[in-house]
């Protein structure tokens, strides 16, 4: 399998943030839109969230189900594969420990495979998801999350590259094992830690 291009260059700045990981530049104002799929259109009249597979009561909400729990935000920065960083970032919806909580995620789970409605996948280990580290976002500075940028609803894990932030989430399996996701299959690091440029395979 080749390797991943790492021809991304950032931009020159004239004096690093201590809150820029290596590699990265500030964005500024822009917000790049990536993404490795044809941007789908989701109705949240049709939308569900599912938490399954190493957990005690399986469990699927609806969009007004999730509407229905305690509201959280996310500020902060987040930062993607691709060099780009973007400070004081503001994401509304709810933490994923309401879903974990609803769920009870059994003693053999360590793992966490999410998915979109389009198919794609990404990897985590459970403690990333847990603990205040993750959100189920829709909105993006007090607006509906667009669809360039996952909406109507995403994963957020800002303190991991964007990427294992999956767009147009639907469903968490809890594992007992580890299984890569679409960009771990095709030379990307299973973790993604911005501070540690986890950026490949071998990082």
């Amino acid at each position: 399998m080749s390797k991943p291009t790492r021809g991304f260059v950032g931009r020159p700045h004239a004096a690093r943030s201590n809150r820029l990981p290596p590699g990265q530049y500030d964005t500024g104002r822009d917000f790049p839109t990536l993404t490795a799929e044809a941007t789908p259109r989701v109705d949240p009249d049709r939308w569900t969230m599912t938490v399954d597979g190493e957990v005690a009561t399986p469990h699927t909400w609806t969009w007004a189900d999730v509407h229905r729990l305690p509201a959280s935000e996310y500020r902060g920065d987040i930062h993607c594969v691709t060099t780009w960083s973007k400070f004081d970032t503001r994401f509304g919806g709810i933490s994923v420990d309401l879903l974990l909580e609803a769920v009870t995620p059994l003693p053999t789970a360590t793992h966490v495979l999410a998915t979109s409605t389009t198919g794609y996948t990404t990897n985590l280990p459970l403690e990333h998801l847990a603990g205040g580290k993750a959100w189920l976002v829709w909105t993006y500075d007090g607006k509906p999350l667009p669809r360039e940028h996952g909406g109507p609803v995403r994963l957020l894990v800002p303190h991991l590259y964007f990427w294992k932030s999956a767009k147009w989430i639907t469903k968490l399996t809890l594992l007992d094992h580890d299984v890569e996701g679409f960009w771990e299959r095709n030379g990307y690091h299973n973790l993604g830690d911005p501070w540690l440029e986890q950026r490949y395979h071998g990082d």
